[in-house]
């Protein structure tokens, strides 16, 4: 009987897709094995099965699949699960899941590839750039049309592949591109059998060639040949211990005394590691502990809510600790690639290789290898990662940490599945039966309001390790210097006199500022003309590095004008600074100090997070500037003070939001200061001195933050005493989105009534030449959100099934940070 599976494809298509199993695998295909399939009329795709069954459907003529990528599946069942859940509550496919949770080296992708006609005579000279390709695919061989577009520097090079298709001096087909290649290793071993009497006359033949007879020597050491064990020897290993040259072991296997061969190997750390004990807690901190303890045995999920260098780091490895008594496997969240740094060396000190460590910033072989890693019988029993870390297959997962579980970078902002990695961890850990630590300083109020009503437990540390003071946080008032013009720059006196101090007494210095460039903005000062976005509703950033103004939104750049373009004025001026501005300042005022910086421009690779974060470490840096990423958890020694340089960028945000964002960010800098050696001291410039948020900060009274944030939040019906979602509407054609977001807002009115605000224009209502629109809908926690789900999936498809809103964009944002 015929046999047929549904699939998941990587698209974000609504619904499975069931395709015919050939009788060659069809006792082979099971669950959460990944095959390839057409798609389309030329298209290859890598689906994920997830339903293998005997009903043919009759709606379409169904495909075979085209070949079985796994003998085992790459996916266990409680993820497919999740997967749904996450489609589910956030509004999306699960092929958006799908192209989120697997590394690409797991997902083969179909490419074109050009083929160049053999028999093929022109009858006539061919224009320069038909010639270029034809020459470049005489001298490659076959290649795709990124390759040849690279090698040939053509540009528009599709309508030359389709001049030459058209002259059939070329065909062109699909092939699967593998993306993921297993790592390869040379080894040496024994071109034949050999014994004892077989060597000495070989070492006979050697005398006269020292180099040769080295290798020969050292090999037997190293392949334990004399201790009867043959040990497999890498061709690296032995050319290094024996101190020679390649062409001493090519000689020999030109004797026929050696041969090379491969064998796969893992990129991934093996072997034991030497760790260390485990720090003994403080009575703070075994307190904290015992509390977690109890509160895991009523409750899944606890808060730990302990003030900045209070020590929860320490206090998470005893909980890990226990878990791997346990038999348990751990994920450890954290909300920023740069905070890996620090922590994996607190980990591997304890834990050494037991921990794996998974983020974008690796490879992504490495990736794959850590995935399939997770599905084998010796998998790690600590995972250390980002947001992407909660779709790898756990086999026995026992604990979750959340590290600063108040970040917004949890929350997936784009693509789909926009999700919130901190509650998609608290729902994975529930279909596991696992426990989850949300650890932080500072609470999102949602987690807050949680714990304190009792749906979570709480225990609170509210004691500095070695009870170091909380840092003294002093504000300065810098419209009223400004007034009196005694700023220079973009610092106050204060501060320049504390970062003098500190570097004469040999310590380190934090200066925050939370926008990255050399100044937000241009402006000519004779006729105001500001350079803006060609694609996006936004004015250009400019970065004096790289000597150019950029778009942050879509990476559009423009070089700087010499002269006004509008009224040819010379008079350009900078408006506003950024990070890479100060960077400057400090460098012309503390030209004795050394200076780093670290924002998105300076942290592209891994190396660099970790190279900037060892050399502040190592007392190699005197002054660190930077963006939101020097707040989030990272631990300096020697760190006296902070400067906040414009608390006002952050409390001016239109989002209701913003009052709570600006409370966590700045306690959380101005934890940076006196965490080891004594009381620190913050500097904190704003122009809104009288700012109820500005004295919660210098008091560190987070509890009447949330209080008077709970009490507005319930006035007007935000969370955590609603639910949100956003309707994005995107269209390049900004009348047509405008009447179509008037007619998707009636027909959510329609069903939710007036809990519908908007549509209205985002902050920036134009990105990437799409114009954007913005609906709120507030739900009430009584309603059913399954309901809720049903009418605005119903909704989104009868607007883009319409012929005239077709090309429409809509896309919904549930829990939107």
């Amino acid at each position: 009987m015929k046999k047929y599976v549904d699939v998941i494809l990587p698209l974000p298509l609504a619904g499975g897709f069931t395709y015919s199993l050939p009788d060659d695998v069809a006792d082979k295909v099971v669950n959460g094995c990944r095959v390839v399939v057409p798609f389309g009329r030329k298209k290859f795709y890598t689906a994920i099965v997830y339903h293998v069954h005997y009903l043919c459907p009759k709606e379409y003529e169904v495909k075979d699949i085209t070949s079985l990528l796994d003998e085992q599946p790459i996916l266990l069942p409680t993820q497919f699960k999740f997967w749904q859940w996450i489609a589910d509550y956030y509004l999306c496919t699960l092929g958006d899941v799908y192209k989120a949770a697997l590394p690409s080296g797991l997902k083969i992708e179909s490419e074109t590839i050009v083929v160049s006609n053999p028999d093929y005579e022109a009858d006539q000279p061919l224009p320069p750039s038909q010639q270029a390709l034809l020459t470049a695919l005489s001298s490659y061989g076959q290649q795709s049309v990124t390759h040849l577009e690279k090698v040939t520097g053509l540009n528009g090079i599709l309508n030359v592949v389709k001049q030459l298709l058209d002259k059939e001096a070329i065909f062109i087909k699909e092939e699967l591109k593998r993306t993921y290649k297993p790592k390869v290793e040379a080894r040496v071993r024994f071109a034949s059998e050999m014994n004892d009497r077989q060597l000495n006359i070989l070492f006979d033949l050697l005398k006269r060639s020292a180099k040769q007879e080295a290798v020969l020597m050292k090999y037997i050491e190293l392949s334990g040949y004399h201790r009867g064990e043959m040990m497999e020897v890498s061709r690296q290993h032995l050319l290094q211990s024996a101190g020679a040259s390649a062409s001493a072991l090519n000689a020999l296997v030109e004797r026929k005394v050696f041969e090379i061969y491969h064998a796969e190997i893992g990129r991934l750390e093996d072997g034991m590691m030497k760790t260390g004990e485990l720090h003994p807690l403080n009575n703070h901190q075994q307190e904290a502990f015992s509390q977690i303890r109890e509160s895991f045995q009523h409750k899944a999920v606890c808060l730990l809510q302990g003030v900045t260098a209070s020590g929860k780091t320490e206090v998470y490895i005893h909980l890990i600790e226990e878990a791997l008594k346990q038999g348990k496997q751990v994920l450890y969240l954290l909300p920023e690639i740069a905070l890996t740094t620090q922590i994996t060396v607190r980990l591997k000190r304890v834990f050494g290789n037991r921990m794996g460590i998974y983020h974008s910033k690796f490879p992504d072989a490495e990736r794959v290898e850590i995935w399939r890693k997770q599905l084998s019988d010796a998998p790690y029993d600590i995972i250390l990662g980002v947001r992407s870390s909660v779709f790898l297959p756990f086999q026995n997962l026992g604990l979750i940490i959340v590290d600063e579980e108040h970040e917004n970078t949890y929350k997936q902002q784009d693509p789909a599945p926009r999700y919130n990695a901190r509650n998609a961890a608290i729902v994975l850990a529930g279909m596991l039966g696992a426990k989850v630590l949300l650890g932080t300083a500072t609470p999102s109020i949602e987690t807050w309001y949680n714990a304190t009503t009792g749906k979570y437990g709480l225990v609170k540390l509210t004691e500095r390790y070695k009870e170091i003071l909380l840092p003294e946080i002093i504000p300065v008032d810098c419209k009223e210097l400004n007034r009196k013009k005694r700023m220079n720059g973009q610092f106050s006196p204060l501060l320049l006199q504390e970062i003098r101090q500190s570097l004469e007494r040999k310590e380190q210095v934090i200066l925050f500022q939370n926008r990255r460039g050399f100044a937000p903005m241009i402006e000519c000062k004779t006729c105001g003309w500001v350079p803006r976005c060609k694609n996006c509703d936004v004015s250009l950033t400019y970065h004096k590095g790289i000597g150019q103004l950029t778009c942050h939104y879509c990476g559009y750049t423009y070089l700087v004008p010499r002269s006004c373009p509008a009224c040819q004025g010379v008079e350009i001026v900078n408006r506003g600074f950024g990070t890479e501005k100060i960077e400057d300042d400090v460098k012309m005022l503390f030209p004795e100090a050394t200076v780093a910086r670290m924002d998105l421009d300076t942290t592209r690779t891994r190396t660099a997070y970790e190279r900037i974060i060892n050399d502040f470490e190592a007392g190699k840096t005197n002054i660190l500037i930077g963006t939101q990423m020097v707040s989030k958890g990272l631990d300096f020694d020697h760190v006296s003070t902070v400067g906040i340089l414009n608390a006002d960028t952050m409390l001016n945000y239109p989002d209701f939001r913003a009052y709570e964002r600006a409370f966590q960010l700045m306690a959380q800098v101005a934890g940076r200061a006196g965490r080891k050696n004594k009381q620190g001291r913050v500097v904190l410039q704003t122009r809104s001195i009288d700012h109820p948020i500005i004295g919660q900060v210098m008091q560190n009274d987070y509890e009447s933050m949330v209080c008077a944030q709970l009490s507005e939040r319930k006035m007007f019906n935000y969370p955590p005493f609603a639910r949100l979602i956003y309707v994005f509407l995107k269209h390049r054609n900004e009348e047509l989105l405008d009447e179509m977001a008037q007619v998707m807002g009636e027909r959510l009115r329609a069903s939710f009534g007036p809990r519908v605000l908007g549509p209205d224009k985002p902050p920036v209502a134009r990105v990437q030449t799409l114009f954007i629109r913005k609906i709120v809908l507030k739900i009430e926690l009584t309603s059913s959100m399954a309901e809720a789900r049903k009418l605005l999936l119903q909704i989104q498809r009868d607007m883009i099934e319409e012929p005239k809103y077709k090309s429409l964009v809509v896309y919904y944002d549930v829990d939107p940070m």
